[in-house]
C-alpha cells in the first residue's frame, strides 16, 4: 500500500487486530494457519504462541525483500512455513529454518479456470469489437489505480488495431473510472482471467497479476509508480533486482519493469510495441513463460497444505 497510506489506517489496522484476537479466543482452535499479510499476522502469531496454539503460515511475507530480521521472529513463533516461490525454500535454509515448497496456488485457480472455459463469448458478453485487445490491468487500490492509469491509457491513445480494455478492482465503482477512461476504452469487473485468455498483451502494475499474465501466456510491460516518499523509502529497504514475481523467479529479467521515473507513456509505449505480434521480444517471453511455469510445481499447492497441517494435528 506504501509507507505512508499504512500510516493514514493504522488505527483500522490496531481496530482489526484487536478483533482478530478476540475471535482466535472464542473459536478456540486446535491450529492457526496465517496467510500472508506479515505486518498482522506476524503480530498475530507471537500472541497466538504465547497462548500455546500451534502456528503455520501459508505464503511466506516477503523477508527476501526486506526486513530479513522478521526470519527470526518467524523461527521463534511460526512452527511450520509453507512457501509458494521456489527460491524461498534455499533462502530460509541459509538461516537454518527448514519449510515446505507446495507450488503456486495460482496454478490450480488457472487449471480450474481452463477447464470451465469461460473465456468464449468474453467479447461479446461485453460488447467489445472483434479486434485483438490490449489488457490494462492498473491495481486494486485506489491510490494506485490514480497514479499510475492514466499514464498506462496515454501510452495507447494513438495505437490502431487494437481495442483497450481496462481489469476494473472488484472494490472500486464503475464512477472511480469514469475521470480517466477515455470514451474508447472500455472497463470489465470481476472478469480478469477472462480478459487476461483473450488479450494479446498487456500492461500490468507489479504484483500478482505479473505472475498471472504470465501463466496465461500474455507478453507484458509491468508498469509501477507511487507517491515520491513510498518510493524513496522503499528504494532505501527493499533488497532485490525485481519486483515483478516473474522476474524474481526465473532470476532474471524476463518481462520489462518501469519502475517510477521511468515509468512513462513514451517508455511504456516503446516497450509495449516489442511485445506486440511482430515484436522483437515477444517469442522469446513466451517461451520463457513456458519455462517459469514448469519452475512453480505440479499444482495442488493449498490442499498440500490442507493435508500436512491435518496430519500434524491428528498427531497431536
Amino acid at each position: 500500500m506504501g509507507f505512508q497510506e499504512v500510516l493514514m489506517n493504522i488505527r483500522t489496522i490496531l481496530r482489526n487486530m484487536k478483533e482478530c484476537k478476540a475471535d482466535i479466543e472464542k473459536f478456540k482452535p486446535d491450529a492457526l494457519l496465517l496467510i500472508d499479510y506479515p505486518g498482522f499476522n506476524l503480530r498475530i502469531a507471537e500472541w497466538a504462541k504465547e497462548k500455546g496454539i500451534p502456528v503455520y503460515y501459508y505464503v511466506s511475507p516477503q523477508v527476501w525483500a526486506w526486513k530479513q530480521s522478521r526470519v527470526y521472529k518467524i523461527r521463534k513463533v511460526v512452527d511450520h512455513m509453507f512457501v509458494i516461490l521456489p527460491f524461498e525454500k534455499a533462502f530460509y535454509e541459509k538461516f537454518d529454518y527448514s519449510v515446505e515448497f507446495v507450488g503456486h496456488p495460482l496454478l490450480d485457480e488457472i487449471h480450474r479456470y481452463e477447464e470451465e472455459q469461460t473465456a468464449m463469448n468474453f467479447k461479446a458478453r461485453n460488447q467489445l469489437l472483434d479486434t485483438p485487445i490490449i489488457a490494462i490491468l492498473p491495481g486494486s487500490r485506489r491510490q494506485e489505480i490514480a497514479k499510475k492509469l492514466p499514464i498506462m491509457l496515454k501510452s495507447v491513445h494513438n495505437l490502431s488495431g487494437y481495442q483497450i480494455v481496462v481489469a476494473g478492482a472488484p472494490s472500486m465503482d464503475q464512477s472511480f473510472y469514469a475521470d480517466f477512461l477515455p470514451e474508447s476504452t472500455k472497463i470489465v469487473f470481476g472478469q480478469t482471467y477472462d480478459l487476461l485468455a483473450n488479450s494479446t498483451a498487456a500492461l500490468v502494475t507489479s504484483g500478482t497479476a505479473t505472475l498471472e499474465a504470465a501463466l496465461f501466456q500474455v507478453p507484458e510491460v509491468v508498469c509501477y509508480k507511487s507517491s515520491a516518499l513510498s518510493y524513496q523509502i522503499a528504494k532505501r529497504l527493499v533488497k532485490i533486482k525485481y519486483i515483478s514475481l516473474v522476474n524474481l523467479i526465473m532470476d532474471r529479467e524476463v518481462v520489462k519493469e518501469l519502475i517510477q521515473d521511468d515509468c512513462t507513456s513514451a517508455q511504456i509505449s516503446v516497450e509495449l510495441t516489442r511485445i506486440l505480434p511482430g515484436g522483437e521480444s515477444r517469442s522469446q517471453m513466451e517461451k520463457d513463460f513456458k519455462d517459469l511455469r514448469q519452475l512453480l510445481g505440479g499444482g495442488g499447492a493449498s490442499k498440500k497444505v490442507a493435508q500436512s497441517l491435518l496430519k500434524t494435528i491428528q498427531r497431536t
